[in-house]
């Protein structure tokens, strides 16, 4: 693996403590190790965060372009409803 560039960082006294025991508990290998994986671990929940956030948009543009009429809060509150009882029989089978 090729050697990367050796930078200086400033941690808090509670983050260095938690970093040299994960270390010295041998749950990693070295701190380079552990903050690697913590930057992947990062950019990971920020690609699943940018996916939630695009399924989300997505949803309310298809909400937004959907021709059906408005539902009035009575027809809300009347589907919402059966989904519970619904859920609640599921749950009384299970």
């Amino acid at each position: 693996m090729p050697m990367g560039e050796t930078i200086s960082i400033t941690l808090a006294p509670d983050t260095l403590r938690a970093v040299r025991e994960s270390v010295e508990a041998g749950e990693y290998a070295s701190v380079d190790a552990l903050l690697d994986e913590a930057v992947h671990a990062l950019q990971r929940q920020r690609r699943e965060d940018a996916e939630r956030l695009d399924d989300i948009r997505a949803r309310i543009r298809r909400s937004l372009d959907d021709p059906r009429p408005p539902l009035s809060i009575d027809e809300v509150e009347a589907h919402m409803e059966a989904l519970f009882a619904q859920t609640r029989d599921e749950r009384r089978r299970a």
